[in-house]
């Protein structure tokens, strides 16, 4: 159940205590990806998920907008700071419980949201009267997340696959050709770049030419079922009782 897509009084009527809450990024994904490519990608794990779930998932509006600050020198990036991200997630969650939906599975398609995500659900755990908890799809895909890069094979296989009229096929050759094998500049284990355009001419990290709509839906599934089986275990979950602020 869609809620953009649902009557209110449909909503009430809702048998579930189940949500999935997408959140992505809008950012640069090279000359070949759309700016909302986490997004995209985290709504179509959700719907597939929800899709495949045996009993009823509520499936939030996508937050379109995450902590992306490190590729602001590309036109059209946004970002926000941390705190606001946070606070925003926390208040959606918040909602969501209020209407009895208090066991909320936060999909995220964006690295740059894995730190705060991981620090707000504990946060809503320990304090709030829900239980949430973080799930970014490019974990959860087996031997393939080893290959995740930036605008690379993973990230333009799901969408080849979920959206494909989003990608500009006839460049991933010119993407691949301006981008970086690596994210950052390391010295040991030190990564000195503080903002991608610090090592990709492009934005692209990792070789998009190599994607394909098998992959993607190959991808979709794994992270999809991940997702299904997260949601076996969080909905009869018991947090224990609550911290004082």
């Amino acid at each position: 159940m869609h809620l953009e897509e649902t009557t209110w009084t449909d909503a009430e009527a809702a048998e579930t205590h189940l949500a999935l809450l997408p959140v992505g990024s809008t950012e640069q994904h090279g000359p070949h990806a759309p700016l909302g490519t986490d997004t995209l990608d985290a709504e179509a794990v959700a719907e597939a998920a929800a899709g495949q779930y045996a009993d009823p998932v509520v499936v939030a509006p996508a937050i379109p907008v995450g902590i992306a600050e490190e590729h602001r020198q590309f036109a059209g990036t946004l970002w926000t700071s941390e705190d606001t991200f946070r606070s925003y997630v926390r208040d959606v969650v918040g909602s969501l419980a209020s209407h009895g939906w208090d066991r909320v599975a936060v999909v995220n398609g964006h690295g740059g949201n894995i730190a705060a995500l991981r620090e707000v659900t504990a946060r809503i755990v320990r304090h709030d009267d829900a239980f949430a908890i973080p799930f970014t799809w490019f974990d959860e895909v087996g031997d393939h997340s080893a290959e995740m890069g930036h605008a690379g094979p993973l990230e333009t296989s799901m969408l080849r696959h979920a959206a494909p009229e989003t990608v500009h096929e006839d460049r991933l050759g010119a993407a691949a050709a301006d981008g970086s094998d690596g994210w950052g500049e390391w010295q040991g284990r030190v990564n000195l770049a503080v903002d991608s355009h610090e090592f990709t001419d492009n934005g692209v990290v990792g070789d998009p030419s190599e994607s394909s709509a098998d992959l993607g839906e190959e991808l979709l599934d794994r992270s999809a079922t991940a997702l299904c089986d997260l949601l076996d275990a969080i909905r009869d979950r018991d947090p224990g009782p609550r911290a004082t602020e």
